[in-house]
């Protein structure tokens, strides 16, 4: 076993805590990553507090996770020691459904072994995320990450750059379209930069005014401050695709009367909370209202691999571990440009 200093949350109404945290010997084909950094999702609050369902305790969260490969089990074959490598949102699937053979094992139709308050294959194993040290991981549900590249800034791509690039990629925006992106934090900031990078002009959707300057020096051409319906409507039909990446309940009805007649709407920011859509303004233009799940494997390669051509990374705050719950009550509350990231040399 290898022991691994983490944090944990041991209830749903308690602080995350440090933790010990004792992971797997690797198997032939694991290999085992000294965790430099991780990134917090909202994802890990929502788990973490139960907001999305049963969690099991103790939980140890984060899923955007790169370091070093400090060990390899006897099969592998694409990662050498002193390799760099990431983990997101998943470490195992079942590998033989129609999913996983079309690599979309985020969509697995037998067992997805998510990275945390999940289970490995075997139905019994829980699985925890990387507030720690080492993580130990099939060689094939880790990613290549090249050297030289900023790598705590790389971490937060393996969540909020993959649930973004996907969408965008699926629905073949480039240069021309005009996309708008509801939200402006730690999914929305990618949005805008893996948007732009495609070639569309970008509009940028926020409830604060504040946000305006970045959103323009993050790429965006447009701002819409969404808290005033008026504002809306000089875009009504005129854009080609719209990326909501809010966490909270709101009303999907004036976005959908910006996109053009048969234009879709994907939802990446997935609220606890059942959000409002009127009926009319799907049916009158023929719009679609769809949503999305992060990527499969070979995508969130690609994903990485076009971000590391294009120079396109997170913007962060780094923090030490002793912070961890100061950065959720901030993230709560929209106070970080853009995603906090956690030092794992500080557990």
């Amino acid at each position: 076993m290898i022991s691994s200093k983490a944090y944990a949350a041991l209830s749903a109404t308690k602080p995350l805590q440090p933790f010990r945290l004792e992971r797997r010997d690797p198997r032939p084909d694991d290999i085992v990553i000294e965790i430099a950094y991780c990134g917090i999702c909202h994802s890990d609050i929502h788990t973490a507090r139960g907001e999305w369902g049963p969690t099991a305790y103790p939980c140890v969260p984060g899923h955007e996770i790169v370091g070093t490969v400090v060990a390899t089990g006897k099969k592998v074959r694409g990662f050498k020691l002193g390799d760099l490598a990431g983990v997101g949102c998943l470490v195992d699937s079942c590998g033989t459904c129609k999913a996983c053979r079309a690599s979309e094992e985020q969509f697995c139709q037998k067992h997805i072994a998510f990275t945390y308050n999940s289970t490995e294959l075997d139905g019994k194993t829980p699985t925890q995320g990387g507030y720690s040290t080492h993580i130990v991981v099939r060689e094939k549900y880790a990613f290549r990450i090249k050297k030289g590249v900023p790598l705590a800034r790389v971490a937060p791509l393996l969540c909020a750059g993959i649930t973004t690039y996907s969408p965008l990629k699926r629905h073949k925006i480039g240069k021309g379209h005009r996309v708008g992106v509801v939200g402006l934090g730690g999914l929305g900031h990618m949005a805008v930069k893996l948007s732009r990078a495609m070639g569309a002009h970008v509009t940028v959707f926020s409830t604060s005014r504040n946000k305006e300057r970045d959103a323009k020096q993050l790429g965006a051409s447009d701002f819409v401050l969404s808290t005033k319906p008026a504002n809306f409507e000089p875009l009504t039909g005129t854009l080609d695709f719209i990326i909501d990446t809010v966490s909270a309940k709101h009303d999907f009805t004036p976005y959908l009367m910006a996109l053009k007649n048969d234009a879709t709407m994907v939802l990446v920011g997935a609220s606890p909370l059942p959000s409002e859509v009127l009926a009319s303004s799907l049916i009158m233009g023929r719009k679609r209202l769809a949503g999305s799940l992060i990527g499969g494997v070979r995508e969130t390669q690609e994903m990485l691999d076009f971000c590391f051509r294009k120079k396109i990374y997170c913007d962060i705050e780094l923090i030490p571990a002793a912070k961890i719950n100061e950065a959720y009550e901030r993230t709560i509350k929209g106070d970080v440009k853009y995603r906090f990231v956690i030092d794992a040399a500080t557990f």
